[in-house]
């Protein structure tokens, strides 16, 4: 065995310095999209409601696949099999994360506690027949000003002693946050109301990304969160607004949103803290329902490209487009990415050598392409050679 230099003692000494990060993840899978209702108007049919309503949009808009095809730009024989699938996800489980807004789609009426105590009572009720969404919760006012901390305070209490005991798959966001205290008062307030709480912080302020130092804001904020901060959320109004664009230029695909995604991924990276991006406010609506799909579409398919793999949604009909995009970006990429990850495990090579984090990302794909619909888990045996156990065995690999 060959000598070293090195003192083991002293490896010892200097390696004992180092500190494990605790790495979280949130329950179960990651929703593709949250759905942001107006506290005043979720009830206990909201999530059929919407897609009754995103159905009824793909009956009046794209009854057909080719119909699909032409709106979205799609080949023929891609949109046979996405309009089938949407139309099945549609009817099966049209929302995937949903969220009681009390913020900027709320307002301030003189009703709040009482919208608290009704939603709360809504949500038991899911949970009591078993058709809550796989992921929920409540968008809180900001601690913006003394007036709106003490609301959104007081809104969080009512709500959660009317609701009781907190499932697994509760989350709060917590909206324009600028700076680490807010972030501990938050974690101070969960401490006082008990549970395992964790919340998501919207990243839609410009001292959320880069603080008056000059420094990444992030991961002080993740770190005062004390394991309590599940996700990022992107705000793309308030953020291009803050960052001085016209309101012409306000939109996800502008080079400003994609340095504060940049800045949210890389601070994320490995803490177990998921990603979701912004929306779009060009809605599905009246005359303009093919343009606000072909917005949408857009907009989901470059998110993704992206590496954020959810998003918000404002509308019902968003949801055709929402699904349309998602599937769309599992299914082109799956043969060519099966066949990356068969060598990969068979270790035959190929005309490209990948390294493990690259068939991480490649297993990961695939479940999660299993967990929205796009794909099933037969479908993926076939063409992998993998089940989701083999699969999520690939995706934990460090």
């Amino acid at each position: 065995m060959p000598r070293t230099s090195l003192d083991p003692a002293a490896v010892a000494a200097a390696t004992a310095r180092l500190v494990d990060v605790v790495r979280r993840a949130p329950e179960g899978r990651q929703p593709v999209h949250t759905c942001y209702v107006p506290a005043d108007e979720v009830t206990a049919g909201t999530p059929d409601e919407w897609g009754a309503q995103a159905l009824a949009a793909l009956a009046a808009h794209a009854p057909t696949p080719a119909d699909l095809a032409r709106v979205l730009d799609l080949p023929v024989e891609s949109a046979e099999v996405l309009h089938a699938k949407v139309a099945a996800k549609l009817a099966a489980e049209p929302v995937e994360d949903l969220r009681i807004d009390f913020e900027d789609g709320y307002g301030a009426p003189p009703t709040e506690d009482d919208d608290a105590e009704r939603t709360a009572r809504v949500v038991a009720g899911w949970l009591a027949e078993g058709r809550a969404p796989a992921r929920f919760g409540l968008r809180m006012k900001s601690f913006d000003t003394a007036a709106l901390r003490e609301r959104g305070i007081r809104t969080l209490d009512v709500f959660l002693t009317a609701l009781g005991e907190v499932p697994a798959n509760f989350v709060i966001t917590f909206p324009k946050v600028t700076s680490v205290a807010q972030v501990e008062v938050l974690g101070e307030i969960l401490d006082l109301l008990g549970g395992d709480l964790r919340f998501e912080i919207q990243v839609e302020t410009t001292q959320s990304v880069v603080d008056d130092r000059g420094r990444l804001a992030i991961p002080a904020f993740i770190e005062a969160g004390r394991g309590r901060v599940s996700g990022l959320h992107f705000g793309t109004y308030d953020y291009t607004a803050g960052c001085g664009l016209g309101a012409a230029h306000q939109h996800l695909a502008h080079g400003a949103c994609d340095f504060a995604r940049h800045v949210m991924q890389v601070s994320a990276a490995g803490r177990g803290v998921e990603l979701s991006d912004g929306s779009t406010n060009v809605l599905p609506v009246g005359d303009a329902v093919e343009h606000g799909w072909r917005t949408h579409y857009g907009l989901v398919r470059r998110s993704l490209a992206h590496g954020f793999h959810q998003g918000w949604d404002l509308h019902p009909a968003q949801l055709v487009t929402r699904y349309a995009a998602v599937y769309a970006h599992y299914l082109d990429g799956a043969r060519a990415d099966a066949e990356r990850l068969r060598a990969y495990v068979s270790r035959a090579g190929g005309t490209v050598l990948d390294e493990p984090a690259t068939a991480q990302a490649l297993s990961s794909s695939f479940l999660r392409a299993v967990d929205c619909g796009a794909l099933d888990a037969a479908e993926v045996r076939r063409i992998t050679g993998l089940d989701p156990a083999g699969l999520r065995a690939l995706a934990r690999r460090s």
